[in-house]
């Protein structure tokens, strides 16, 4: 899904779309990507998916000149957190539209979401028409965009089915796309390294 830039924009300059997700460990990731091919399959679930799993705290687009301001301010805030569980257990809907994998441990995932919001609202807003979309409930998404019968047919049967997974998120990772490209890239990673506000608040004041 390709997000829209609409309202003034600065000719000129490149707008790129931005995801800032914690990425899933290679072994879960392959059985969220299994998961998603059947679900493909089994309901005709047609075009490119939706690209990588990973728990998407954020998405918004901005121009690319707001890139290194942007990802310093998450480095700084990065190095604040405490690295946490986080436990998926089955699934869950946005009717009629969507299924996902729940995340079970929504309360560590909810306090960065708004610790983000708190830092960074301001400048990942592009203008009145595009503001930053941060995720206060959690999950993982497995398919979106459904039609009424695809949703119809499909959440009876996801309702009752079974799914386990859990990893510590240690890290967040922005990622980046101009409309129309596939898929998105890694413009920045940040480590959870638990340090003290005041340690890291004086390696950062250019931010």
């Amino acid at each position: 899904m390709v997000m829209e830039v609409t309202g003034l924009t600065i000719p000129g300059y490149r707008v790129f779309e931005y995801q800032l997700v914690i990425p899933l460990p290679d072994v879960l990731r392959d059985k969220v990507r299994q998961l998603r091919q059947e679900y493909n399959t089994a309901y005709q679930i047609e075009g490119k998916g939706l690209g990588r799993s990973n728990l998407l705290l954020v998405n918004f687009v901005q121009y690319e000149m707001m890139e290194e301001r942007i990802s310093n301010r998450l480095r700084q805030l990065a190095m604040g957190v405490t690295p946490f569980k986080v436990e998926l257990k089955d699934f869950g809907s946005f009717p009629s539209h969507s299924v996902y994998v729940q995340v079970a441990s929504r309360l560590p995932v909810q306090k960065l979401v708004k610790e983000i919001r708190q830092e960074t609202q301001r400048i990942m807003k592009l203008n009145d028409e595009n503001k930053p979309h941060f995720i206060l409930e959690p999950h993982i998404t497995l398919a979106a965009r459904l039609k009424p019968w695809q949703y119809e047919k499909s959440w009876p049967e996801y309702s009752q089915k079974a799914f386990s997974g859990r990893f510590i998120a240690d890290r967040m990772l922005l990622l980046k796309r101009q409309a129309g490209e596939w898929p998105f890239r890694v413009a920045g990673a940040y480590s959870f390294e638990n340090m003290p506000v005041a340690t890291r608040q004086g390696q950062f004041l250019f931010t």
